[in-house]
């Protein structure tokens, strides 16, 4: 069981269900295997499990194999994605992004990520500075920098996504105008103590409320706030947070139960 949004799983151990772990082959030895099966020996004293399964699996299987399905796709009015190894001859006023997101989440296929597009595309004009929080594999930020936003500056407290928007903004030509680095936003994170004329995130509702006042400071008097990753049932709270910390709603999106807004400060 979990949230809508995917916050807060639970596991209902009452329930049957599956395990899986994996091992990469660099760090594979023998006895790893005896010893999982000697502890679920010991387990399966407590309670019913059943036998441990050994599979081979190449790396392609899922580093790549999901590459087949991700194809040229426009997430916004003008925003067109296209991933390294696909063709696509841009149309009129197109803003083309090259993605590879890897690892990383930000692909623009998640209904979240087309309504805060459309919300980046309505908020960011030539010459503002930009913050994207949890940028994933940069994908906001680089439509920023295409609408011509003069810096923008990223945050991500995953790794694997620090590693995709700096890859990323090496393949788009954006080294130069779009920063990443390892973080949040709040005293003693990355950025803290600057204001910029639109600030980003694309989050689940419960960490937009807890990170609500750290937005607002960083967001310039009269500046825009673009948020999404809300579903629809924490709409209220979002709201609530950022209407208590001086931010107002100017305009709202909607699609497949999820939810996006703009909000000036």
């Amino acid at each position: 069981m979990q949230d809508e949004d995917g916050d807060n799983p639970d596991i209902d151990l009452e329930k049957p269900f599956t395990v899986h772990t994996y091992v990469a082959e660099e760090d594979f030895r023998p006895e790893i295997v005896e010893q999982l099966r000697q502890g679920l020996y010991y387990l399966g004293q407590l309670r019913g499990v059943s036998d441990l399964r050994v599979s081979n699996l190449q790396e392609q299987d899922w580093a790549n194999a999901w590459k087949e399905h991700f194809q040229v796709h426009r997430i916004g009015e003008r925003v067109v994605i296209r991933p390294p190894w696909r063709e696509y001859e841009p149309q009129d006023d197109d803003l083309v992004i090259v993605l590879d997101p890897g690892m990383a989440f930000g692909t623009g296929l998640h209904p979240s990520t087309r309504l805060n597009m459309l919300g980046t595309e309505e908020a960011v004009k030539p010459g503002d500075t930009v913050l994207d929080i949890g940028t994933g594999s940069g994908i906001l930020a680089f439509a920023a920098a295409k609408l011509g936003a003069s810096k923008v500056d990223t945050v991500d407290v995953e790794t694997v996504a620090v590693k995709a928007t700096a890859d990323n903004a090496e393949l788009n030509g954006m080294s130069d105008v779009v920063a990443v680095e390892l973080g949040s936003v709040g005293p003693g994170e990355p950025f803290w103590g600057e204001q910029y004329d639109v600030v980003i995130a694309n989050i689940i509702a419960r960490v937009l409320i807890e990170l609500s006042e750290a937005i607002v400071a960083h967001t310039k008097p009269g500046g825009k706030i673009v948020l999404a990753g809300i579903i629809e049932t924490r709409e209220q709270d979002v709201i609530d947070a950022f209407t208590t910390a001086g931010a107002t709603v100017i305009n709202r999106r909607f699609a497949e139960d999820w939810v996006s807004l703009v909000l000036t400060r």
